[in-house]
């Protein structure tokens, strides 16, 4: 079986010359290998097929029949990994943590420890007439985050 070790050793060769990063990597039974590719301005089509040309270019079918797929990680698949967090910073996102509360929000900023989120609510205050908008600055730990998904508005 082809090892995840040997694709990220071929990817991690293609990436260098470009500012496209990895999200996912793995290898399944029957050699089908699945890359996740992305770069902070968007990946193209291009981008995936090169890589893709790289890595077949590095594996001998004649030794280990494989089928290769390489592509973006698609915008309803939740964050894997902090670059995705620090790409999408500014951008509305929907934060699901371990308990099961259902956080939406601004993305305000990603380190490799946690993320800031801005989250926006009306609630009665007392001594006000009506609701009032409510901003709360919200600090989570990577720890406590279940899954992160980007927020598609047309």
């Amino acid at each position: 079986m082809i090892s995840k070790e040997k694709i990220q050793t071929l990817a991690d060769q293609k990436l260098a010359e470009s500012s496209n990063f990895i999200v996912d990597i793995s290898v399944k039974t029957g050699n089908k290998i699945v890359i996740l590719l992305d770069n902070d301005n968007g990946i193209s089509i291009n981008d995936c097929v090169a890589m893709s040309r790289h890595i077949e270019e590095g594996l001998d079918r004649e030794v280990e029949d494989f089928e290769l797929n390489v592509m973006s990680p698609g915008l309803i698949e939740p964050f894997k990994i902090v670059r995705q967090y620090q790409k999408n910073i500014g951008k509305q996102v929907d934060v699901v943590t371990k308990e099961g509360k259902k956080l939406s929000g601004k993305l305000l900023k990603a380190t490799d420890l946690e993320i800031a989120l801005e989250t926006r609510s009306k609630e009665k205050v007392e001594g006000k007439k009506g609701k009032q908008l409510i901003i709360n600055n919200i600090i989570l730990s990577f720890n406590q985050i279940k899954e992160t998904k980007i927020v598609i508005s047309f």
